[in-house]
């Protein structure tokens, strides 16, 4: 029973992420923002808020084993980001460069993109570091540091000026019964409130199942929410990758991957900080090293401003690189 209300908990997390993103991209347009705002912010944080919910979730329930769970949701989905993630953004483009305006070129807000892989790589670093074995004082100071430093970010990106999305470019808001005219602010919180609902309740379920799962399996539940955590929650930022890259909306591709790297590098990392006992073993160790390698490889992707298939193989290694370790390990 376990492993199948292990199982709905993805498809609960999933579909909450899904209507919660495409009521964020209809409220980023109501309120005018940029597609590098609404990509590398509003659809970033919405499809992240699955995997951050997971360690709060996890240490408000208190239960045996649930501090691992949480460490590994904050380490492993900046580290799901930074490769599998991007490989399948790369990997989109490649197998659509026929349909695709541009080919395998990138045609993105390239300031946003490569100041987001920037961000990453400072923030990520200190949140490893954090985990070296820092006093508490230190670590509660990176916390606070992290969270100033996201707000900095946010307001940069939101105030940098980019095109505002068309509303005929955005899908159709999915509590709309009447798609021949844009839905009323009404219609975009409640879908809000509804995505954020389901969400809640598949971490709520996902940290119950995981925590008997590792148990019965043998597994330590740190390696186990470090690999299903992420792969289970980040779903929503790859679909949408997906979609956009193939519809040459590179922008809002990348910006919605690289913006969820720079968050998921902050303020989660932050509450892992001040709530957890922030000691990282050598699976997260292993994880954040893969994950900034991949954050450095997307750099020199985007610099060159197009994706090869060496590089999404790279990325795709890496992250086979985390999995090999976990099943000779574990």
């Amino acid at each position: 029973m376990s492993y199948l209300l292990l199982g709905l908990s993805f498809p609960l997390l999933l579909g909450g992420a899904v209507l919660f993103t495409n009521a964020v991209e209809w409220l980023g347009h109501e309120l005018r923002l940029g597609q590098g705002a609404v990509g590398s912010i509003l659809a970033a944080v919405g499809t992240a808020l699955p995997e951050s919910l997971i360690p709060v979730v996890a240490l408000v329930g208190g239960a045996q084993g649930s501090g691992d769970v949480a460490v590994g949701a904050i380490i492993g989905a900046p580290f799901l980001l930074a490769t599998i993630a991007l490989a399948l953004v790369g990997a989109s483009a490649f197998f659509f460069r026929e349909r695709r305006p541009h080919g395998v070129r990138i045609e993105a807000d390239l300031t946003t993109i490569r100041r987001d892989l920037l961000v990453f790589l400072v923030l990520f670093v200190v949140a490893v570091a954090l985990g070296l074995g820092a006093p508490e004082p230190l670590q509660l100071a990176g916390a606070v540091a992290l969270v100033l430093a996201y707000a900095a970010y946010a307001y940069r990106t939101v105030r940098a000026p980019t095109v505002v999305a068309e509303e005929h470019a955005l899908d159709a808001l999915y509590v709309d019964t009447t798609r021949h005219d844009p839905p009323n602010r009404l219609q975009v919180v409640g879908q809000l409130v509804l995505g954020l609902g389901l969400i809640v309740g598949g971490a709520h379920l996902f940290v119950e199942e995981v925590l008997h799962v590792a148990a019965r399996a043998g597994i330590a539940p740190l390696v186990l929410s470090l690999v299903l955590a992420p792969f289970a929650t980040e779903l929503p930022e790859k679909a949408n990758s997906f979609l956009w890259m193939r519809r040459g909306k590179d922008t809002l591709a990348l910006g919605n991957v690289t913006g969820a790297m720079v968050f998921q590098s902050t303020l989660p990392v932050a509450f892992g900080l001040a709530f957890t006992d922030w000691k990282l073993g050598t699976p997260s160790l292993l994880a954040g090293a893969l994950g900034l390698a991949g954050a450095v490889l997307a750099y020199v992707v985007i610099a060159r401003r197009r994706f090869g298939a060496l590089s999404i193989l790279a990325w795709t290694a890496l992250y086979a690189a985390f999995v090999v370790y976990v099943a000779f390990a574990g």
